[in-house]
């Protein structure tokens, strides 16, 4: 990703973040903390983590988009409402980054395909590390649940 498409993705965080939330509001809530009144706090420092590691390396493949384990997992509609907000807003980036050249280059499809398999590893990658820690919260949670409850019939 070019460092001009880059500051222009920078200059759209404040369209990113309404279309992020606006697409988190109308997914359905999974968990308490799945709430978008609840993840809107997160927003920054994940936009700040996935925009600090572009440019990166060049990349061949974004993969699979990560899954969760667990219904529970807020993580579920976080980072896909991400990534649709990033590629909307990477598409109307681009589109103005075109316009504001006055020659066609060759490599014009071939960049935009890299910036856009750029962005989405990128942010799946953040994404699998994140998801994956609160699927391993998850988990732990109904063998807290018991424990405690043995804890409780067992003081009886």
């Amino acid at each position: 990703m070019n460092p001009d498409l880059l500051l222009r993705l920078q200059a759209m965080r404040p369209q990113i973040r309404a279309r992020w939330e606006a697409l988190l509001r109308i997914e359905r809530l999974h968990t308490p903390l799945a709430n978008p009144d609840t993840l809107v706090f997160m927003f920054d420092l994940t936009l700040d983590e996935v925009l600090s590691a572009l440019p990166g390396r060049p990349v061949r493949s974004a993969g699979p988009r990560p899954v969760c384990r667990y219904d529970s997992n807020p993580m579920r509609a976080y980072f896909p409402a991400l990534e649709q907000a990033l590629l909307e807003a990477l598409i109307h980036a681009q589109a103005d980054q075109a316009a504001a050249k006055s020659g066609r280059s060759p490599s014009a499809v071939t960049e935009r395909t890299a910036a856009v398999t750029e962005l989405c590893a990128t942010l799946r990658h953040i994404a699998r590390r994140e998801i994956a820690a609160f699927d391993k919260m998850c988990s732990r949670a109904p063998v807290r649940r018991r424990r405690k409850a043995a804890r409780s019939s067992a003081a009886r």
